[in-house]
């Protein structure tokens, strides 16, 4: 590379794209010798970082570059053909759009691999790709490296597959927590940190200045009144919990939601050893504290609109059949129903959204071709203020808003689809969009420009997401920063707690490069490595876990693995260990878990395919249905996820279905009355004749699955089938089993495609249009129904 150009120059560079900047250079250089955590602010180059890194790791391997969200791993795969000489073919991207046989090919071929990382797990776990060859893994937004992310898996896969593995972890926000940031360091096998803020003198040169302000909201009088009548139900139900011993000397206002949440499961641990009147008394009073506290937040810091709608969305609870005790109980409450009444018939609106459109207005005023990013929480408090601004005919002033929220739809929310998020952020670009109505969807994961003004309608509590959210302007110019607080609320709470936050990640992160450096001395013994002990304590929690679950392989043989010469083992089969290869299906859904991860350890051979049906599918009889304790309790509650019409689907279709309860209580939780879920269970049982086995845990889980798999395909292996075999089918059901039978479609799909054309010889002869008319076939599925249909076998 040239020392004194602008730009950077390289081989594999297109000139003049770059832009030379000595920090990004230095952390590169880091990150060629050893694996690191790269954490800079946001807009300051972290994917330049990478792309100096992967210039000098390419010629020693293939390049993954993973990525959280689909937008972002597009955006990152635009910018490497954009800077890079290669051919784009060896550029690949990997979203949900490519079929899993074509990934395969494209892995192969390809010199760099950009894609989402439940993707990859995928792929690994069904043996499609190895990492073997791959020289550099980059994590972006790597702060979600903790628990069972998908980040956490790929980088165990990697340390055990690559040949010289090497890992870049980038974000802009570690988080405060020193324990939390080791767990990243420890889940990618990081053991140092490079980082700079916009203060450090090598960045200064680069950073704009961004203008930050809050500004203070008087809370009017009559939504004050209001406020201190919730107040009131609030502290009733404190006292009540305090009477029962659940909480000691605090006031409704001083429990935070963190408190409350472990008080519940404190109350369900209590109530799995024993059925008390009380126990149950309690859940439910932590259920309606939880709904009073989220009211008082509404009046306080969003407004009339947003309460309005929770009350709706309370009273439908409360009305409906299977609606929570909390929901009824509180309608029955005359304090409450008052408060319901007056907020309903309040003709005013918080002040927080005058002024925002007194800010929105200057702004405009002032510069016509501004950008502007308004954050909030909740999707009500941003269609409150796209109503509002709708009613003024604020386009005749320049403002012209739109929403932007989240792809989750909820009966009358509907959410956007990437697609239409994709093209809101394209005219914002262009300017037929000024201002952005945001919820945390615009927080990170999609490529939005800079804008002059980031307005927060209420500060937030998280470190990270208050840096990603400021993090939106002075990218490229000066930008500025506001706060609307609540004056006498928790705003201001949430405003100190955030600042506080934010110090103390930035320290964290100081003392980490100093932990390192000190490492680097040579005077005194070397120091613990920083994600050591973090790691030590993973693997000891790991290995009790699985300890029992290894085992299960080699009872089979009556053997121990190797390491555990000492373990007891069963025998039943006479085989060894490495005679024993089990095929199982398992829908993608399943791979968040954590049970496939376990059984791909055991070395089975896992296929992942979207069954239409169950989760497991371990012969042409055996159909496993998997739920999670929180999974059942839901199907109970949840008319969209109806648990029996699943199992009798599942009946329907296989000889020997069976249902997988996983954890250790079902009583308790939801505000489900246990005989509600004993009577489910009695059904299932009794009237449906599907067997249910309740396990302690993931672990567990997959050991159980692992033996009902070997009873089915061993001692003589059969290949297994993933559609059921169950004997005088229908001719619907034959139907349904051939078209569902072609990869990548789903019992739905083939409905869908049945009740189009009427008949399968008229599918067979659809063109790829008449195809994408179909609900839910898009062009890729079209295209491959007609190549699996039209070329030739070649077996």
């Amino acid at each position: 590379m040239s020392d004194t150009s602008k730009f950077i120059s390289h081989p594999l560079l297109k000139e003049g794209l770059v832009e030379r900047r000595k920090y990004q250079i230095s952390i590169a250089e880091e990150a060629k010798r050893e694996s690191l955590m790269v954490v800079l602010p946001t807009g300051l180059g972290k994917t330049t970082v990478a792309l100096l890194v992967i210039l000098e790791r390419l010629s020693k391997g293939k390049i993954l570059f993973l990525a959280p969200t689909r937008p972002l791993v597009e955006q990152h795969s635009a910018f490497l053909k954009e800077v890079l000489t290669l051919d784009t073919s060896l550029i690949q991207t990997f979203t949900g759009t490519v079929l899993a046989d074509r990934r395969e090919k494209l892995w192969n071929a390809a010199r760099i691999v950009v894609s989402t990382p439940q993707i990859i797990e995928n792929d690994l776990l069904s043996n499609r790709i190895d990492l073997t060859n791959v020289a550099l893994l980059i994590f972006d937004e790597c702060h979600r490296a903790v628990g069972n992310y998908s980040y956490v898996y790929i980088a165990e896969k990697y340390a055990e597959q690559a040949k010289e593995p090497r890992v870049l972890g980038m974000t802009a926000s570690p988080g405060s927590d020193k324990e939390k940031i080791k767990e990243i360091c420890a889940s990618l096998d990081v053991k140092r940190v490079e980082s700079r803020t916009e203060y450090d003198h090598d960045v200064a040169p680069y950073v704009f200045k961004k203008g930050f302000e809050w500004r203070g909201i008087d809370v009017p009088v009559e939504i004050k009144k209001q406020k201190r009548v919730l107040d009131e139900v609030l502290e009733e139900r404190i006292n009540e919990l305090q009477k029962l011993g659940f909480i000691r000397n605090k006031r409704g206002r001083e429990i935070s939601k963190t408190e409350l949440l472990k008080l519940r499961m404190l109350i369900e641990a209590q109530l799995a050893k024993q059925k008390h009147a009380d126990y149950y008394k309690a859940l439910s009073l932590q259920a309606e504290v939880m709904k009073i506290k989220h009211a008082i937040e509404l009046i306080e810091t969003q407004g009339i609109f947003a309460l309005r709608r929770y009350f709706d969305r309370l009273r439908t609870e409360a009305q409906s059949k299977g609606g929570s005790k909390a929901a009824k109980r509180l309608l029955k409450d005359n304090k409450f129903v008052e408060a319901m009444f007056a907020v309903a018939s309040y003709e005013g609106e918080h002040p927080k959204l005058n002024a925002l459109i007194e800010i929105l207005r200057e702004e405009i005023r002032v510069n016509p071709d501004t950008r502007i990013i308004v954050f909030t929480n909740y999707r009500d408090t941003a269609e409150m203020i796209i109503s509002a601004l709708h009613d003024l005919n604020s386009e005749k002033e320049g403002i012209k808003a739109v929403k932007f929220i989240g792809q989750a739809s909820k009966a009358e929310d509907k959410g956007l689809k990437q697609k239409e998020q994709v093209e809101i952020i394209n005219k914002f670009k262009e300017g037929v969009f000024n201002v952005l109505i945001a919820t945390s969807v615009a927080e990170e994961g999609l490529d939005i420009p800079a804008t002059d003004l980031v307005l927060f309608y209420e500060p937030i509590p998280s470190a990270i997401r208050s840096i990603q959210r400021k993090g939106r302007t002075a990218r490229k110019k000066v930008g500025k920063v506001i706060v609307l607080i609540a004056k006498g609320t928790r705003d201001e709470a949430y405003y100190w707690l955030s600042r506080s936050k934010e110090r103390e990640m930035r320290r964290r992160i100081s003392e980490m490069r100093t932990m390192e450096m000190n490492e680097e001395g040579g005077g005194e013994e070397p120091k613990q490595g920083l994600a050591v002990a973090a790691t030590e304590r993973k693997e000891k929690e790991e290995q009790r876990r699985i300890t029992d679950f290894e085992l299960s392989p080699y009872r089979a043989c009556g053997k121990a693995p190797p390491g555990l010469a000492g373990a007891r083992a069963e025998p039943v089969l006479g085989q060894s260990p490495s005679e024993l290869k089990l095929t199982i299906f398992v829908d993608p859904r399943e791979t968040r878990s954590g049970v496939a991860r376990f059984l791909q350890k055991a070395g089975v051979n896992l296929k992942l395919r979207n069954l239409g049906i169950g989760d497991y599918i371990v012969s042409d009889r055996v159909c496993i249905e998997r739920k999670s304790a929180v999974d059942f309790l839901d199907s109970l509650v949840n008319k969209r996820r109806n648990l029996l019409e699943q199992i009798h689907r599942m009946k329907n279709e296989y000889e020997k279905p069976l249902l997988v309860l996983e954890g250790d209580s079902i009583y308790g939780q939801r505000n489900v009355h246990p005989n509600v879920v004993r009577a489910v269970m009695a059904t299932i049982a009794v009237d449906l004749s599907v067997p249910i086995i309740q396990t302690r845990d993931v672990a567990d889980t997959a050991s159980l699955i692992y033996v009902i798999a070997k009873r089915e395909q061993l001692p003589n292996p059969t290949e297994v089938n993933p559609h059921g075999k169950k004997p005088s089918a229908s001719l619907t059901e034959q139907q349904e089993y051939l078209i569902s039978a072609l990869s990548n479609i789903g019992i739905v799909t083939a409905r869908n495609l049945l009740r189009r054309f009427k008949t399968i010889e008229r599918i067979l002869t659809a063109s790829k249009e008449e195809l994408m008319e179909v609900e839910h076939v898009g062009e890729k599925t079209a295209e491959h129904i007609k190549e699996v249909l039209s070329k030739e076998y070649e077996g």
